[in-house]
This record gives structure tokens, C-alpha cells and sequence, in this order.
């Protein structure tokens, strides 16, 4: 329980440090918001399911996003994820979640394997946006999980 939790620390310090660059570099693309979207959706779209409930309104792709937006669903997510996590047992992190995906299909995951996967998908396309900073001469931030322990433990 105490490396998921730590997980979910890492995530929500990158997160952050990830909104702070895309705005300091003067926003962002309109692929980098749109993939920066993806993950605060996506985020989303787990713990709505690890609530109990439906996700088949929420898209997982749009055009239309924007920093400002993007801050409030993290700052939601965050929030929303932190209740969970400590109300979560480590008995039930084997529990399986039965749930729908975006298309409708019925899965059923131990809530272990889902909260490793919204970590680990998150720190795929964090590189992916720090990358297109760097292209568009923007500054990426590094947010290796090592760095995140060196903060978190000063």
C-alpha cells in the first residue's frame, strides 16, 4: 500500500510541475494540450470506475482543451484520488473492479493492477509532452521518480 501511495505522490508532483512548465513556455501546443487532456481524462475515467460509477460519458480524446481546464480536472483528480487512497486497505487492493470500458466492453481488474496502470500511463505521456516542449523551445521539467524522492525527502 505504502508504494502505491508513493506512486500516486509522484504522479500528482509531476503533474504539477508539468502544468507549471507548459505555462511558463506560454501555454502549449493544441497537441500538447490535447495529450496532456488525454492524461487528466484518463485519470479521471479510473477513479470514476474505482467510485462505482460509469464512464461512458467521458471522453478520452478531445480538441478542445485548454491549461486553465486541464489544472482544474488535476486539482480535481488529485483531490478525488487522495480520498480514495486513504480509505483504500491494503486487502482490498486485490479485489477485483468489474467496470466498462469507453466502448462499452466489461472487464474485471484487481484494483492493485488498475491503480499501477493510471500511475505508469501518466509517466508515458509526461515524457511524451516534456518532449514536444523541448521542440517547441520550451523548457521540459525533469520528472524522473528519482527526483521526486530527492524533493520529497528533503
Amino acid at each position: 500500500m505504502k508504494t502505491i501511495k508513493r506512486m500516486f505522490e509522484h504522479q500528482m508532483w509531476a503533474d504539477r510541475r508539468l502544468v507549471d512548465a507548459v505555462r511558463q513556455s506560454g501555454g502549449g501546443s493544441q497537441e500538447l494540450l490535447r495529450l496532456f487532456r488525454h492524461v487528466e481524462i484518463a485519470e479521471q475515467v479510473w477513479i470514476t470506475r474505482l467510485n462505482g460509477r460509469s464512464t461512458a460519458h467521458l471522453q478520452l480524446w478531445a480538441d478542445d482543451a485548454d491549461l486553465d481546464s486541464i489544472e482544474a480536472l488535476l486539482a480535481s483528480n488529485e483531490q478525488q484520488y487522495r480520498t480514495y487512497l486513504a480509505e483504500l486497505t491494503e486487502e482490498q487492493l486485490d479485489a477485483d473492479l468489474t467496470y466498462a470500458n469507453q466502448s462499452g466492453v466489461e472487464f474485471r481488474t484487481p484494483i492493485r493492477d488498475i491503480l499501477t496502470h493510471v500511475a505508469l500511463h501518466g509517466q508515458y505521456h509526461r515524457g511524451q509532452i516534456n518532449r514536444m516542449l523541448r521542440e517547441a523551445g520550451g523548457e521540459p521539467r525533469p520528472l524522473d521518480y528519482i527526483v521526486f524522492a530527492r524533493e520529497w525527502d528533503l
